[in-house]
């Protein structure tokens, strides 16, 4: 199967680009809100997509957005008469914005964060809410660990949150710094690391270790990666990368093998970038942009490979899966 790879954001569409061409193939619209995040299920069959209290699943292959790249032309009012384009299931449960989500490695259930300050498991199959865990506070991400048997957390007050999924509770709390938001979670694919981007520019960087299937969590190092909010940290699959995004209008890639020494600065966007992705072999990331820009980056000479013109107002989440 081709490379899917999705972008949406204040323009209330989720826009399929066939990656090559930079063609938009396909355009969902988006009604109830804006879009803040997106996510493939492993099988590549749906996209999620978190916006303000819902969360939508599209099917991704009923609308051709991984065949040829004039499967439908950019018209924005053309994709409501395609009924390939209505969501195949919506989650009700959040009562603000949905923030984050992330599928469980099978697409069995998966998980949210809410402005409303709760995390809610769900049951993939049958829209239900299967465990419901409290912040006292906005919740700005979750992610899973690839044990599939915890939860990460992090919010607006600054907390970091890990959940058990077994004992059906919070086992650590971690407040890097005391009132600065966290905004973004990374953990690495073999469960060996996790990293957190907060408000002033700062990522912190935890050795994870799992031992008699209790997680502990060891401070390795913490830098400034950005003078600006960061708005994303992201591991790449090979765990020899990160990627943060900014405020500042940047992108940037840190060796996590050279003590997160910086690899290099991604420039041209024009406005916040919000969201990345790393291609599958770690050598490509795409960016999504307030200047309703997204780009595809070639990470060995920082250079824009192709630029995804089509929304009109930021672009503020990105969906890639190339694997």
């Amino acid at each position: 199967m081709s490379v899917i790879l999705a972008s949406a954001g204040y323009d209330h569409t989720i826009r399929f680009w066939d990656a090559l061409t930079g063609v938009c193939s396909r355009t969902i619209q988006h009604t109830d809100s804006q879009v803040n995040r997106l996510e493939i299920t492993s099988d590549k069959r749906y996209l999620a997509a978190a916006g303000n209290l819902y969360v939508r699943l599209y099917d991704i292959r009923q609308g051709g957005a991984t065949g040829n790249a004039s499967v439908q032309n950019n018209n924005a009012g053309s994709s409501n008469n395609n009924p390939n384009n209505n969501p195949v299931t919506t989650f009700e449960g959040h009562s603000t914005n949905v923030t984050s989500l992330a599928f469980q490695a099978d697409n069995k259930w998966m998980v949210t964060s809410s402005e409303d300050g709760t995390v809610k498991v769900w049951d993939v199959r049958s829209p239900s809410v299967q465990r419901n865990y409290k912040h006292n506070c906005p919740v700005n991400e979750v992610v899973i660990h690839p044990n599939q048997g915890e939860l990460i957390s992090c919010d607006q007050d600054g907390n970091i949150r890990v959940w058990d999924l077994g004992e059906n509770q919070c086992t650590h709390h971690l407040i890097p710094e005391d009132d600065v938001p966290i905004n973004s979670l990374s953990v690495a694919s073999d469960g060996s690391m996790l990293v957190a981007g907060n408000n002033k520019g700062n990522c912190y960087v935890w050795k994870m270790s799992n031992q008699t299937d209790l997680t502990s969590l060891t401070p390795v190092t913490k830098f400034r990666s950005h003078s600006k909010y960061i708005t994303r940290v992201l591991l790449s699959t090979d765990m020899k990368h990160l990627a943060t995004c900014s405020a500042d209008h940047t992108a940037r890639i840190w060796s996590t093998e050279q003590n997160f020494a910086l690899e290099t600065t991604l420039q041209g966007h024009q406005r916040w970038v919000w969201d990345c992705a790393f291609s599958a072999d770690s050598a490509y990331l795409v960016t999504a942009c307030s200047d309703h820009y997204v780009r595809l980056w070639d990470l060995s000479n920082s250079e824009t490979v192709r630029q995804y013109n089509g929304h009109h107002k930021g672009a503020v989440c990105v969906a890639l899966n190339d694997v």
